[in-house]
């Protein structure tokens, strides 16, 4: 097991803190964490797996608050959140096989492919629903929610950007966005973490670390989402695209 020193878990709980702050208000976090688990020394496939410890423990903790906020819309949530889980499955399977070298490669790619997609934001061209669903748009949806949840179970990192884009096609503002968003990566992320586990590509002390520091944030930052509302978001959202691109 790879060693940690207590400034390591020191950095990985700080780390974890301003990660679940901004994931649960936007995403990208994980643009942090993965490469703080890699500089510490994890092959980047451990520090892909190990970094979903902190996004599970973050995205429970998010979730359940906003719940208790009243702004999370569960049934919806759960219907998008099918295809993702089942997208999450291939995407987990395909980051397990892959070599360290070349998931190095794949995550540089996506993560400048991921960050290009958010500013292209071809969901805001569409016109918003009113009233109820089209099969058309639920197919849409479902489609989009699969994709999302096979490029979270492969790398995980900016997905919450991803599930934003999406959100525009449901009509919901941002805050209930951000309840959806931290549902579906709890439920994405439960599927991975058991496959990477499996796998044993899982270790347990930094992840942990994560974690702790994670909840902390995801705590401060469920709770500005209500507080500060969608005009908020929508700049805080803008401001994290930009910091990923960089």
């Amino acid at each position: 097991m790879q060693g940690f020193s207590v400034l390591n878990i020191f950095l990985l709980i700080l780390g974890g803190g301003v990660a679940g702050f901004i994931n649960t208000l936007a995403g990208g976090g994980s643009f942090l964490t993965i490469p703080l688990l890699i500089f510490m020394g994890l092959p980047p496939t451990v520090a892909n797996a190990t970094n979903r410890i902190g996004v599970f423990m973050q995205s429970l903790t998010a979730t359940r608050q906003l719940h208790n906020h009243g702004v999370f819309p569960v049934r919806f949530s759960l219907i998008v959140a099918i295809p993702a889980v089942l997208g999450s499955v291939l995407g987990t399977y395909g980051a397990l096989v892959i070599s360290d070298a070349a998931f190095k490669k794949y995550l540089a790619v996506f993560m400048v492919l991921m960050t290009l997609t958010t500013f292209l934001k071809p969901a805001a061209m569409l016109p918003r629903p009113e009233g109820k669903y089209s099969f058309r748009r639920w197919g849409l949806l479902w489609l989009l929610f699969f994709g999302i949840g096979l490029y979270g179970g492969f790398i995980q990192a900016g997905v919450g950007f991803l599930i934003i884009g999406a959100m525009v096609l449901t009509g919901y503002d941002l805050v209930a966005g951000s309840a959806t968003k931290s549902f579906v990566i709890f439920l994405l992320t439960c599927v991975s973490l058991v496959i990477f586990w499996a796998g044993g590509k899982v270790q347990v002390v930094p992840g942990l670390a994560l974690g702790c520091g994670s909840m902390l944030g995801a705590f401060i930052g469920s709770h500005v989402t209500v507080t500060k509302g969608n005009a908020f978001i929508q700049k805080f959202v803008v401001a994290m695209v930009i910091l990923s691109a960089i």
